[in-house]
C-alpha cells in the first residue's frame, strides 16, 4: 500500500497537531478575554478562536487543494494541521456548551446573537481563507 500513511503515524499527527493546537487555543482565549468588555458574559475568547480558526481552515483547504505535495504529503498535512492543530484549536464543544447555558439562564438574545456571528463570520473567514490560498501564486 504505497502512498498511505500508517495508522501510528497517523494518529502521531494528530496527536502533536492537537496538543498544540489545544495549548494555542487557550492562550489565545485568555488574550481574547482580557481585551472584552469588563463584566462582559458573552464569550468572547470562544468566538475570537472560533473565526481565526475558520481562517485559518480556509487557508489550509486552498494550500492543500493546489496539489503540490504528495498524496502521503498531503494527508500528514491534512492530519497534522487539520485534524490536529485546528482541530484542538476550534472550540465547538465549547460553544455548544456556552450557548446551551445562556439558554438555560435565559439570554435568549444574547445566544441568538452568539449563534449568528458565530455561523456567518466562521463562514465568511473560511471562504476569505479560500479565496487568499487560492489567490496567491504558485
Amino acid at each position: 500500500m504505497s502512498g498511505e500513511i500508517s495508522p501510528l503515524v497517523a494518529s502521531l499527527n494528530v496527536a502533536v497537531g492537537g496538543a498544540a493546537g489545544s495549548v494555542l487555543r487557550y492562550h489565545a482565549g485568555r488574550a481574547a478575554h482580557s481585551l472584552a468588555p469588563a463584566g462582559s458574559a458573552f464569550p468572547w475568547g470562544t468566538l475570537a478562536v472560533n473565526i481565526a480558526g475558520s481562517l485559518l481552515m480556509g487557508l489550509l483547504i486552498g494550500w492543500l487543494a493546489r496539489g503540490t505535495m504528495t498524496d502521503t504529503g498531503t494527508e500528514s498535512t491534512r492530519l497534522l494541521l487539520g485534524v490536529g492543530l485546528l482541530g484542538g484549536f476550534t472550540t465547538f464543544s465549547a460553544f455548544s456548551a456556552e450557548l446551551v447555558t445562556m439558554l438555560h439562564r435565559g439570554q435568549i438574545g444574547m445566544a441568538g446573537a452568539y449563534v449568528a456571528v458565530s455561523l456567518v463570520a466562521g463562514m465568511a473567514a473560511v471562504l476569505a481563507g479560500l479565496v487568499t490560498a487560492q489567490s496567491i501564486a504558485a
